[in-house]
């Protein structure tokens, strides 16, 4: 029986795994450690992705076409990966919408209480902004600091909704 494992690329949730689950986990482990280190993936990028035994399947969404291929081929060179699945969105290339993402990377990381988020390489609020919509991924402290987040996203002139899919640390994990 095949069992499927999915996991948050970028979220930093503990996955616990059973002893029969190590190659998923080794398998799992090689995978996220080849897209986080793609040269270009940042704040406006989200990738998820999948283990099915040997089949990775890659989800999320990017701000650069160019990411989306990239994320498949460093994936197909992993060591016990057979097939890859592509089903990265790219996000319009749109003058508007890239004014709105920095427009809500401002008003988000300038604001004192959730700078703490933009330190190191991988930032705990992702920003995607789809056709002027405005969805806010990633992984927070509590509930306090997602609802911030949330608020000052909403200040930003031009952005037509804001959509809150900030987790909190230590909450029970959410699937895609």
């Amino acid at each position: 029986m095949k069992r499927m494992k999915m996991l948050g690329l970028l979220l930093a949730i503990p996955v616990l795994l059973s002893a029969s689950d190590k190659p998923v986990k080794d398998l799992s482990e090689r995978v996220r450690h080849e897209l986080v280190m793609l040269p270009w993936l940042g704040v406006f990028d989200h990738l998820t992705f999948q283990v099915e035994g040997d089949r990775v399947i890659l989800a999320g969404q990017v701000n650069r076409p160019t990411l989306r291929t990239d994320a498949e081929r460093v994936v197909q060179r992993v060591a016990g990966v057979s097939t890859v699945s592509n089903q990265i969105e790219v996000l319009p290339l749109s003058p508007f919408d890239d004014r709105v993402r920095l427009a809500t990377l401002r008003s988000i990381y300038s604001f004192p209480a959730l700078q703490r988020y933009g330190l190191g390489v991988i930032p705990g609020i992702r920003i995607l902004v789809k056709n002027g919509n405005v969805t806010l991924v990633g992984m927070v402290a509590n509930e306090g600091d997602r609802h911030l987040a949330y608020m000052r996203a909403m200040q930003v002139p031009g952005a037509f909704s804001v959509s809150n899919q900030l987790m909190v640390e230590g909450a029970r994990q959410r699937a895609l």
